[in-house]
């Protein structure tokens, strides 16, 4: 079974064994949905979901006191793979995309993307190696997107930015 991460555990809350997760997931009420979490490859039932700022507060079966709550602090919260919510067409998740090889229409290899950056207007991929790029998600920019093949073409960098 093929697992992504969904947060990470980074404090207690409370008495009562509640812990509290820094998501890494676009969407918070997702953990509404998941219904149950993998932390340690150990399954565990969310009793109950609440939102603090940019938090996400979990009960989470079996971890009952502050105590064992504890123990919890810095664990990664994982879901299975095929739980995850369908996506429009042309949308990815960036966890599929971090690593994926970026390619100009000539061939040349511009190296990995290392992070999406999300922007208001649009996202944008940072390779860091060989050289730092920053590329618009655009559609005038790149071109196809194969996670099968793991590779993106996009436009010469030449014809939609000066290089250096």
């Amino acid at each position: 079974m093929e697992f992504f991460r969904v947060g990470k555990i980074v404090n207690t809350h409370g008495l009562k064994g509640e812990v509290k997760v820094m998501p890494e997931t676009s969407d918070v009420n997702n953990y509404k949905r998941y219904g149950t979490v993998f932390i340690d490859g150990v399954e565990r039932e969310i009793q109950s979901v609440k939102f603090q700022k940019d938090r996400v507060i979990l009960k989470l079966e079996g971890i009952d006191s502050i105590e064992e709550a504890e123990k919890f602090k810095n664990k990664l919260i994982q879901v299975p793979r095929e739980r995850e919510p369908e996506l429009p067409e042309d949308t990815f998740y960036v966890r599929d995309l971090i690593g994926i090889h970026v390619y100009d229409t000539e061939g040349k290899d511009l190296g990995a993307i290392y992070d999406v950056i999300e922007t208001k207007n649009n996202d944008v991929y940072w390779i860091r190696k060989p050289k730092e790029l920053l590329i618009p998600v655009l559609k005038e920019i790149v071109l196809e997107i194969n996670l099968d093949e793991e590779k993106i073409i996009i436009r010469p960098v030449g014809e939609w930015q000066d290089e250096d």
